[in-house]
């Protein structure tokens, strides 16, 4: 603030104060003016400034936002970056998980122009970046399984009951079975428990519970299978849809299976085909 800005403010002060300017004051009065004047000029300009917080202001001062969660959004998608690499040295892992070391984004560019690679970043706060070499058919089997793990993490299972008797009618077990494998399709756990007939010995009733799950239609995986509990008096276990790789793996088994009827069928008909053979050339040889 200019001084002419300063004694025109005090002027104007001492006017509303004491019906007089400041020429009509006493060098006491003057002097305890000017200081007060000039402690409400630095106080306000204090507070206009944007590096002073005012009293009795509960704002926070403004604090700069760190990229500290540029990584974590990176694992959470898997995106190809095309050809804009904003920097010159990049560190690269092949697509099959080869480090093949820091390399020019030119030279980059030109091996995946060669082979049809996409560039995916893995982490940007390394130094050099870490930047992954891609099919397209690798980014979306990877978008697939981080989705499926979002989703399970995001929604927790819900826990159904289910509880019967050992001995239990043929059709009402029908109907529980139908009912687990309902919920089985909805992502839900089931805690199955087969109780012990009244009056009658508990034996067994692991192997029954056993029976029943193998009832169900659908593939299932176990949170804990069937064991004895409350003292023999009952069994349970916790079935749960089965995980993408146990799926992967009973494709895999299935495949196997029909590989092996498929061989042993064609073994059969060439042994039948061979004893068909020698048949009829013995019964030539008779005629």
């Amino acid at each position: 603030m200019s001084s002419g800005c300063v004694r025109w403010l005090l002027n104007h002060t001492m006017t509303s104060m004491f019906g007089a300017g400041i020429g009509y004051c006493t060098s006491a009065s003057r002097s305890y003016l000017i200081c007060t004047v000039r402690s409400s000029v630095t106080a306000s300009s204090c507070t206009r400034t944007p590096f002073c917080t005012a009293a009795g202001s509960s704002e926070n001062p403004p604090v700069e936002k760190r990229k500290a969660t540029q990584d974590l959004r990176a694992r959470a998608s898997v995106t190809a970056v095309g050809r804009k690499i904003p920097q010159r040295q990049i560190q690269v892992i092949s697509d099959t998980g080869e480090n093949m070391g820091t390399m020019h984004r030119a030279d980059v560019i030109r091996l995946m122009d060669e082979k049809g690679f996409r560039l995916v970043l893995l982490s940007e706060q390394k130094d050099p970046p870490l930047y992954k070499l891609m099919t397209g058919k690798q980014i979306h089997d990877e978008q697939l399984k981080r989705r499926e793990k979002q989703k399970s993490k995001a929604a927790p299972a819900q826990v159904k009951e289910l509880t019967f008797t050992h001995g239990i009618a043929a059709h009402d077990l029908t109907v529980k079975v139908k009912q687990i494998e309902s919920w089985l399709e909805k992502n839900n756990h089931i805690r199955v428990t087969l109780r012990a007939k009244r009056g009658q010995p508990a034996d067994n009733l692991e192997t029954a519970l056993e029976e029943v799950v193998h009832k169900v239609g659908v593939m299932v995986g176990f949170v804990s299978k069937p064991k004895v509990v409350r003292d023999g008096q009952a069994a349970m276990c916790i079935l749960r849809p089965p995980s993408a790789k146990e799926l992967s793996q009973k494709g895999k088994s299935s495949a196997a299976d029909l590989q092996t009827a498929g061989s042993g069928s064609s073994q059969d008909k060439s042994v039948a085909g061979t004893d068909a053979a020698g048949a009829s050339g013995s019964w030539s040889s008779k005629t």
